[in-house]
């Protein structure tokens, strides 16, 4: 699975962990080495504040550290004393011959040998083939952040097309449970369904106190294709026919680039949702859907073993 990275594949890591161990015959701490790694490989600002989508690392410390472990586990490297990790003679050799960096054959072998060494002796033969070149190059966080976007990917489009199938009335209690899941109201009761003709497009007025004193516009449609601006436009002017500031325009298509910037100048008033960030936020608030398995991943605590 590959992602939407811009930094250099993992085998550059480990070509660059090596570089900086050879560097330092006595051995370094792994978060030196870590920080060293973004001037030794030159990269861009954007690429050092890059971070796994669904875990806080930053990228680039992450490609390191594992760049580490494997290349202890293919004997490249190893821990001098608790903390300290520097280059073997194997690894020495090892840069010898590729001074300027792995060729593409190289780079994989010396994956291939991490990655048998840490998974068992078939690992080797069998992992890099069925996984993919793309899926060699990542690390296993990153392999699990890919499967888990797919997954997404794929309940977010079986969300909008039961969505889709659903009677209208079933559209509006969704939509009112997921207002409630994000803040909105306080219960059942606080929403008020229109609908009707002369209305201005509202399907509902929702309350954000007990008072009535503030109170938010929805308006949800399943529409096949984009709406516009002159739909949004007409909401926003129906706004103050109900006493609202502020509205929500739910649709499981998707808004024109014209109705997007009239948004944008009365972002005080109207927030959009469009199919996309509608399923997402399904799915983040567990609106229509299930989270039906909790992993652990385990993961060293360095600061454990790197305490003076």
């Amino acid at each position: 699975m590959a992602t939407n990275s811009t930094l250099p594949p993992q085998a550059a890591f480990h070509h660059a962990v090596l570089r900086h161990l050879a560097q330092h015959p006595e051995g370094d701490r792994r978060r030196n080495i870590r920080e060293a790694i973004p001037d030794l490989m030159g990269l861009s600002d954007a690429q050092r504040t890059e971070r796994l989508a669904n875990l806080p690392h930053l990228r680039y410390r992450h490609r390191s550290g594992w760049a580490l472990s494997m290349l202890k586990a293919a004997g490249y490297a190893d821990s001098a004393a608790p903390g300290i990790w520097r280059i073997t003679e194997r690894g020495r050799d090892l840069l010898a011959r590729y001074p300027d960096g792995f060729d593409e054959e190289t780079g994989r072998q010396v994956i291939r040998e991490g990655r048998r060494e840490i998974q068992g002796e078939d690992a080797g033969s069998v992992g890099a083939a069925e996984v993919g070149e793309a899926a060699a190059q990542q690390t296993p966080d990153e392999r699990i952040e890919g499967a888990l976007e797919e997954l997404r990917r794929a309940v977010a489009r079986e969300l909008l097309e039961k969505i889709a199938q659903a009677p209208p009335a079933f559209f509006e209690e969704l939509v009112l449970d997921l207002l409630h899941a994000l803040g909105y109201g306080a219960s059942d009761d606080d929403l008020e369904r229109v609908g009707r003709a002369g209305d201005g497009g509202i399907d509902g007025v929702i309350s954000l106190d007990k008072l009535g004193l503030e109170r938010v516009c929805i308006q949800a449609k399943r529409w096949q294709g984009s709406v516009g601006r002159p739909e949004v436009q007409g909401f926003y002017g129906a706004l103050a026919g109900r006493r609202a500031r502020k509205g929500v325009f739910i649709t499981t298509s998707c808004f024109t680039r014209e109705a997007r910037e009239f948004a944008r100048q009365v972002a005080d008033s109207i927030v959009l949702i469009d199919g996309v960030r509608l399923s997402s936020l399904m799915i983040e608030h567990g609106v229509g859907v299930t989270h039906y398995r909790v992993v652990r991943l385990p993961r060293v605590d360095e600061d454990y073993f790197d305490a003076d």
